[in-house]
Parts: structure tokens; C-alpha cells; sequence
């Protein structure tokens, strides 16, 4: 296996470096989209004069690194997306990768709950240190040690990112007894017609009505889902690894990718995007 051929090898075992510069262009489509969506909803009046988030931000930051915020804020959201188009296309991808990951990297001095940034920056990184990024959107396919370690390294991250999930799911209680994904559901269904922004959610109303009661049965219903998710966090990875196995695998993980988008299509979106992504480093 390839994988385990390159890390016995120290990562001079040749490996195909179209893979990655796929990956490419899915990383720079997937942040093109997200860079473009945080324009709505506020994202560009953000830091406006008397706004909360320019006090937050003076509060954090101390006047004068917030002002250095809010001055190159608009400029930035501008450019970011430029750049993230430019990686996608293949226009000078090392540079524009360098933007994205400095654009992406800004959203850590102002949201509360940057995980979908940390994990950006992660696989961003990772295709940085590529040797081959390639150049428009032509894909070669001629074996070379270029992409190696980054492809190595990108799928470590990608399974790091699923089993510390799956651990973290384990150790949670109300989640493996099913109470939390039943508790969301009901909430959700409750206040959805109060939700300013309802396309943040995209639960199936066939979920509501029949699982979204908060009954025993409901709870049950979703303790199975629960351990179906720790059980595919856990099993998918080692299965993308496998080419036997891999092409089952990646319709399994978009389709569970494609549940989880469901419960917050905005906040996901990068998560998914960029994980079901990853699935392309994992054959040579």
C-alpha cells in the first residue's frame, strides 16, 4: 500500500501528483464559496463604527490592533476571495495559497468558535508544503516525490481529525445515549419559524415529524444514529486507504458528510467541503 510504502521509504516513494492538485482546486472552490457566503448576514457591516463586534474587537485586541483590524477587514475579505478563485484556476497557486491561508487565518481574531478555520488552516498547510501545486487546471499524472510528504501528511491530518471525533463522541454520554441529537432536533423544531436566518438548517421535515418528538422512542431512534456515526468516524479512514475498499468508502463519507451539513449547511459547509476533499490524498 502506498501509504505505508512512502512512510517505510521516509517519503521518497513516488506517488501520483495529480492527487493533490486536485485537492487544490476542490480547497480553493470550497474556501472561494465560504469566503463569498460570509459577505451576507452581516459579515461585511462587521466592525462598522459603535457595532459590538468593534468594541469586542477593541476589548481583545487593544485599540490600536483593532483599528489595524477593522481598516484592512473589507480590503481583506476582497482579496481573500480573489485569491481563493485564483487558487482554484491555478493562477499562481503558491501565492494564492498563501492569501487564503492569511485570509482564513484573520477569522481567528473575531469568531468565537474557529474550528472550521483551524481545520483550514490544517490541510491549507499541508498542500503549501507540496512540491507540485501544478498550474491552471491541467493535472499531471506522472509519479514523482514531489507530493509525497504533503499527501502523507494531509491524510494523518484527515484521520486525526476523524478518530479524535469519534473519541470525543465516545466520552460523551448524553451523545452515545442519543439525548443530544434528539435534544437538537426537538429544539429545532420548536424555534425554526422564530430563526432569523432559516437556511442556516436544512433538517428534512420527515425527521421532524417522526423523530423529533423527544419520546423514548425518538431517544432510541437516535442513540443508533449516534453509534453509527462513532462507528463510521472510526472505520472510514482505515477503509479509504484500502483501493479495494476506497470508492465505497467515499460514497459512504459524502453521505455522511451530506447528514451532517444538514444540521448547520453554513458552518459545515468548509468542514465537509474540504474533508470529503481530502479522500482524493488517499489513493496514489
Amino acid at each position: 500500500m502506498w501509504f505505508f510504502d512512502a512512510l517505510a521509504s521516509g517519503f521518497h516513494h513516488p506517488t501520483d501528483p495529480g492527487r493533490l492538485q486536485l485537492f487544490r482546486i476542490v480547497y480553493g472552490t470550497v474556501l472561494a464559496l465560504r469566503f463569498t457566503l460570509s459577505l451576507g448576514q452581516g459579515g461585511w457591516h462587521r466592525f462598522t463604527p459603535g457595532s459590538l463586534s468593534a468594541d469586542l474587537a477593541d476589548q481583545r485586541l487593544g485599540p490600536t490592533r483593532a483599528r489595524w483590524l477593522t481598516t484592512a477587514y473589507r480590503p481583506a475579505l476582497v482579496v481573500r476571495i480573489v485569491a481563493a478563485l485564483a487558487l482554484a484556476t491555478g493562477l499562481a497557486p503558491r501565492l494564492a495559497l498563501v492569501l487564503v491561508l492569511a485570509g482564513a487565518a484573520m477569522e481567528l481574531l473575531y469568531l468565537k468558535s474557529p474550528n472550521a478555520v483551524r481545520y483550514t488552516l490544517l490541510t491549507g498547510t499541508c498542500l503549501l508544503l507540496a512540491g507540485d501545486l501544478g498550474t491552471g487546471l491541467h493535472i499531471e499524472h506522472d509519479p514523482s516525490t514531489a507530493n509525497t510528504w504533503a499527501q502523507c501528511l494531509l491524510v494523518l491530518v484527515t484521520i486525526d481529525i476523524y478518530w479524535n471525533s469519534a473519541w470525543q463522541k465516545i466520552r460523551s454520554p448524553q451523545f452515545r445515549s442519543g439525548l443530544y441529537l434528539a435534544q437538537w432536533i426537538h429544539v429545532y423544531g420548536t424555534v425554526r419559524a422564530r430563526l432569523p436566518y432559516r437556511r442556516q438548517y436544512a433538517v428534512p421535515g420527515l425527521v421532524l415529524r417522526h423523530a423529533g418528538n423527544l419520546t423514548d422512542r425518538d431517544v432510541r431512534l437516535w442513540r443508533l444514529v449516534a453509534a453509527g456515526a462513532i462507528t463510521l468516524e472510526i472505520a472510514l479512514p482505515l477503509a479509504l486507504l484500502f483501493p479495494t475498499t476506497w470508492p465505497y468508502a467515499v460514497a459512504v463519507g459524502i453521505g455522511m458528510h451530506a447528514a451532517f451539513t444538514c444540521l448547520k449547511p453554513r458552518q459545515l459547509i468548509t468542514f465537509s467541503g474540504l474533508t470529503v476533499g481530502t479522500y482524493l490524498g488517499f489513493t496514489s
